[in-house]
């Protein structure tokens, strides 16, 4: 079984391709001269389907796409949606790292509650969309630990591991992380 995702990220495409194994992934990294798709919905679940929509209408087979972000208790859910941006464009993990430090720095751990979500759209052959999520939840770290995963991971701390996300095996993430938890929903779906 082949499945598109609609991503041009490197990392989210090897990220899910483990997950998924078997099943092949394909993503817009395999098109040439494909236009970025301008995500201007208002939600995790619009982003995601227009996402989803815009790879389908290239390649009519069934394809999945995602939006995640990170949401921070203290900052009313913020940056969410715009956790890619969130220090500004082009993306610079560094740079959104730094903001949500800066905005952070007076509070106390106990009171910078996260979580990483993840909403997944997949269109089946038919185009029909099907909806996942997965959410894993956390604490802003005062400073950066770790060198794996990418963007908010090295301040994102589990308690209950005593480490960042960015500390954990790609095996380790893959079991517990947001994305992970949506998918094996999806997973579940398509083994019906």
């Amino acid at each position: 079984m082949n499945i598109w995702v609609a991503t041009k990220n490197a990392h989210k495409v090897e990220e899910i391709s483990k997950i998924l194994a078997p099943i092949k992934i394909k993503s817009f990294l395999d098109l040439n001269n494909v236009s970025d798709v301008e995500e201007d919905g208002v939600s995790y679940e619009e982003n995601a389907l227009i996402k989803a929509k815009a790879l389908f209408e290239i390649v009519k087979e069934p394809v999945m796409a995602d939006d995640s972000g990170l949401e921070v208790d203290a900052l009313n859910g913020a940056p969410g949606i715009y956790s890619s941006r969130f220090g500004g464009i082009p993306v610079d993990h560094d740079k959104n790292i730094n903001k949500l430090l800066a905005e952070l720095k007076e509070l106390p751990l106990e009171k910078r509650t996260a979580r990483f979500r993840c909403v997944i759209v997949y269109l089946d052959s038919a185009g029909k969309p099907h909806e996942f999520s997965g959410t894993l939840e956390g604490i802003i770290a005062n400073k950066r630990t770790g060198n794996a995963g990418f963007g908010y991971d090295p301040i994102f701390w589990l308690p209950e591991r005593k480490c960042s996300v960015a500390e954990l095996t790609d095996t380790e993430k893959n079991t517990i992380s947001h994305r992970s938890r949506a998918l094996q929903k999806f997973i579940k779906f398509i083994k019906g």
